[in-house]
This record gives C-alpha cells, sequence and structure tokens, in this order.
C-alpha cells in the first residue's frame, strides 16, 4: 500500500446543512456550501485524516480536523461538513495510508449554482488557467490557489490578455502550506472593463488551483474546471454534443506552447440515436499563448440550440504540433434553467485502464449521475463500472457492475438512473471504471438534477491511478 495526501481547493466551504450561510464578500454576491466525497480505492479499509485551513490566517483548524474509516472499496459523503464554524473560507488537505480518491461539490445560493472540482495528489510550480473573464456577457471567474507543498509559498499570477482586456501581473505573496487564496476578476480593474484571456500561476512550491466561471446576469450558471499542471500536444474529451435535447458544448483551447500552431479537432462517430449527423472535423491557429474557442452550436451544427437534425454525441480528440491545454463547456439554456458545466481535457500521458469516481447517485434529491469514458487508445476494450455499497439513507446492498465496450477515440455513457431495480429507491456510492487490454481510457461523472431548477448540473473528471 502506498500512502495518499489530497489537495482539495474549495473555493469556498461553509458548515451548514441544507441552509445559506449569510457571507460577506463572496464571490459574486452569492453564499456558498460545500460537500466532500472521499473513495477508498484498496480492498482493506482505509484510515483517512481530513485536515482543514482558513484562508483569512493559514491556520490549521484544529478543532474541525475529520477522522474516519472507509471500508474496502467504499466511499463516504459530508455534507454538511462536520465541525467547521458558519462562515469557514479555505481549504482541506486529505490523507491516508491507503489509496483514495476526493471530490468537491460547490452550491451557491442554496443550489441555484452548482459545480465540482478534483482533490489532487500533486501540485506543480507553473498551473495554467485557459479561460480567465471578467464582464464576458455577465460572466466573471474566480479562483482559489492552494499551497501543495511543505514550506510558505511565494505565489504570482500573469493575466494574459486573448481577444480582450490588458495584460496583468500580480505582485508576489505567500500561502501557508495546505492553505490557499481566492481571487475575484470580477473586482480586478487591472484587467480592464471587459477581460478574456488566461492566467498562469508560478511559485517556488508546488500548488493546485479550481477555477469557477460564474453568470450572474441573463444567464445564471456556475461552471468550474481545475487548473492544469502543464499542456500536451494531444487531448482527450471524453463527451462533446449538440442539440442533445438542449445541451451543447464548447472547447477553450489554449497553446502554451512557444510557436504557432494549428490546432485539431477530430470527432468521433456520432452515438446519438436516431440521428446520421457527423460533423466535420475543425482547425484553429493559436500564436504562443494565445487561445481560441470551437462551439458545438453554429456553423455545421446546425441552426440553433433545437436543430435534432443535426443532433451530435461523442468525443474528441484534439492534437497541435505545439503543448494546448482545453477545457469543455456543456451547457444548456432555456426559460426554465440555465444549467452548465466544465471538465478539463485530458492528457494522454496521464490516463490509466483504471480510473476512480467517487461520487454516483440515483434519485438522490432527484440527482442522478452518468458516466462518460474515452477509448484513448489504439485497440477496442470493454470497461466495467463496479460500485459500491449503497449508503443512502435506508438503502442496502450493492448494484451489479454495468459494462460497455468502446472503439479506439470513441466514447460510451453509463447511466446511473432509469428503473433497474439494482437501484433501489436511492444510491449514494461510489464506482471503479476499469478497461480490459490495459487501454487508457478518460472519464467524467455529470450529476444532473432532472427536477430541479437552476444550475442544477455539475461535472468532474474521474480519478486515473
Amino acid at each position: 500500500m502506498r500512502s495518499s495526501k489530497l489537495s482539495l481547493v474549495v473555493a469556498l466551504l461553509a458548515a451548514v446543512a441544507v441552509f445559506i450561510v449569510p457571507q460577506a464578500g463572496a464571490q459574486g454576491g452569492l453564499t456558498y456550501t460545500s460537500s466532500i466525497q472521499v473513495q477508498n480505492l484498496d480492498n482493506v479499509a482505509a484510515p483517512i485524516s481530513i485536515e482543514f485551513y482558513d484562508e483569512a490566517t493559514g491556520a490549521l483548524q484544529t478543532g474541525a480536523v475529520i477522522g474516519a474509516t472507509i471500508p474496502a472499496g467504499g466511499s463516504v459523503t459530508y455534507l454538511p461538513i462536520p465541525n467547521l464554524s458558519a462562515g469557514f473560507k479555505g481549504s482541506a488537505v486529505i490523507s491516508s495510508a491507503n489509496r483514495i480518491a476526493a471530490i468537491t461539490n460547490l452550491l451557491g445560493n442554496g443550489g441555484a449554482y452548482g459545480g465540482a472540482a478534483n482533490g489532487l495528489s500533486a501540485g506543480s510550480t507553473s498551473v495554467g488557467m485557459p479561460l480567465i473573464m471578467r464582464n464576458n456577457s455577465g460572466f466573471s471567474t474566480f479562483f482559489s490557489v492552494q499551497n501543495a507543498g511543505t514550506a510558505d509559498a511565494t505565489v504570482t499570477i500573469a493575466y494574459k490578455r486573448g481577444t480582450h482586456g490588458q495584460d496583468f501581473t500580480s505582485p508576489a505573496f505567500t500561502i501557508k502550506p495546505g492553505a490557499s487564496k481566492s481571487f475575484d476578476q470580477a473586482t480586478m480593474n487591472e484587467l480592464g472593463d471587459k477581460f478574456i484571456g488566461s492566467a498562469t500561476i508560478t511559485s517556488d512550491q508546488p500548488v493546485v488551483s479550481a477555477v469557477s466561471q460564474l453568470g450572474t446576469g441573463g444567464i445564471k450558471t456556475m461552471l468550474m474546471y481545475d487548473g492544469f499542471a502543464g499542456g500536451s500536444t494531444t487531448v482527450r474529451a471524453p463527451l462533446v454534443m449538440s442539440n442533445n435535447s438542449g445541451f451543447f458544448t464548447s472547447l477553450s483551447i489554449q497553446n502554451v506552447g512557444t510557436a504557432a500552431t494549428a490546432v485539431n479537432v477530430t470527432y468521433s462517430p456520432n452515438t446519438a440515436r436516431g440521428s446520421s449527423f457527423q460533423p466535420v472535423n475543425e482547425t484553429l491557429n493559436l500564436q504562443p499563448g494565445a487561445g481560441g474557442n470551437i462551439l458545438q452550436a453554429s456553423g455545421q451544427w446546425g441552426n440553433g440550440l433545437t436543430d435534432t437534425s443535426k443532433r451530435y454525441i461523442g468525443s474528441a480528440t484534439i492534437t497541435a504540433s505545439q503543448p494546448v491545454e482545453v477545457v469543455v463547456n456543456q451547457n444548456k439554456f432555456s426559460a426554465a434553467s440555465n444549467l452548465g458545466t466544465a471538465y478539463e481535457g485530458f492528457n494522454p500521458a496521464s490516463l490509466t485502464s483504471t480510473a476512480s469516481a467517487p461520487l454516483v447517485m440515483t434519485r438522490n434529491g432527484n440527482y442522478s449521475t452518468a458516466i462518460q469514458c474515452q477509448n484513448a487508445g489504439t485497440a477496442p476494450t470493454t470497461i466495467t463500472v463496479t460500485y459500491s455499497a449503497n449508503t443512502a439513507p435506508g438503502g442496502s446492498g450493492t448494484p451489479a457492475a454495468d459494462t460497455a465496450t468502446i472503439q479506439p477515440g470513441a466514447s460510451a455513457t453509463i447511466f446511473q438512473a432509469g428503473n433497474d431495480p439494482k437501484w433501489g429507491a436511492r444510491y449514494i456510492g461510489g464506482a471503479t471504471i476499469t478497461a480490459t487490454g490495459n487501454v487508457p481510457i478518460g472519464c467524467l461523472v455529470n450529476e444532473l438534477n432532472t427536477g430541479g431548477s437552476g444550475d442544477s448540473f455539475l461535472t468532474y473528471t474521474a480519478i486515473n491511478y
């Protein structure tokens, strides 16, 4: 067994159950609550410890430390997060002698806004954030930076203009080990009245970050992604779509290399039922440090967001001669609600044939999940999704596993929903995804409240190990 320590950047944590705690200076004028889900990846019980660090002081909250044991292959959810004082804002570090994986869900204004982020096992002294905004049609970003090292971190942040705004580099600042600092671009006049671009964090200690894209204007939604520890010349995006019951995606791509490059986007075969549409592959030319966007909701994708003749569900492979970073936004805009999430494109070098999904659900307050996996190898593979025991109040048993066969470059979706009796009345647990033939896979998990209003849509990437 190996020891694990996960840095969990929690943009805003509040120790409440279903209530909202008033919080001065909260980003976007919202108040937030968080949950933490931890999965044991080993076949023996895993003792864990969760430490919390206050952002204002950088100090460990000694009275809030959580100690627990997770059964072999099991998972645990903390909602509310115990022992934290009302209005707490900061970060968490989860430690165990076992292999573990973790995510956090962030809800704004009682669930009117929602996003998810991964716990990260290692940081980097250079972290990229390909999409940063200020006053972009009602959207601004905010992000947190956490020190994943063992000594005080001296940190600077360089903002680079894309299509709007002005470059800006912050003065150096210090973050204590385990602690975090947050930055709200809506209040940063240094970026200009409107900013669309990127940012790079530089530190003398390894750091991690989580970015929230917050829309508080006509489109009210929040989309989260983790910062990147470097780009790659091939990137995998397990789920892209257009006209999928109103859902569509967009790719935000940044050239983090030193020379201009043509970025090629290749789409996998369409898996949408009843649709014969196959999108044409696309190309984007980017200068060093520059970013661009490819929207799966215009041009070849049809007229408007309800053109079912151009319905597409699939995956994408992005290639370039220079390293690139890719953020995928998923959206659905309607009169009833605005749904939005984001996830990070995968560097194939980081993929393995096994991945962890710390939180999967069926009918959990109308939330259910779906797992989308892309075959990043060169041979067909069959994935098996193995579920942990049901931890829902009153739930019992372990659901039977699901399987799907995926061709190279293609993807498949497995829903944790429907009338299959294996789910019972309600299911909360974790899942492990394995691929045959040692084929690398990249997977994400969508969490959707099918009966909710507001932004009841969250996404995180499954954690390869």
